[in-house]
């Protein structure tokens, strides 16, 4: 329910960042995660593992 009043206020603000840009916003920050996954997806792996031998050493 809170999420539809959002979406209501968005649509009805005139001022600011409009809902277009906001959408557009979110397609390219989306298309940007599902074409570079697997170098993410690598790289958050690298970081716990370099947390976690390093925590073992505490």
């Amino acid at each position: 329910m809170h999420m539809k009043k959002f979406l209501m206020r968005l649509y009805e603000e005139d001022d600011g960042i409009g809902t277009v840009e906001i959408i557009l916003i979110l397609v390219v920050l989306i298309g940007l995660v599902i074409i570079f996954k697997s170098q993410l997806t690598s790289l958050v792996n690298n970081i716990f593992k370099k947390i976690v031998s390093q925590s073992n050493g505490i």
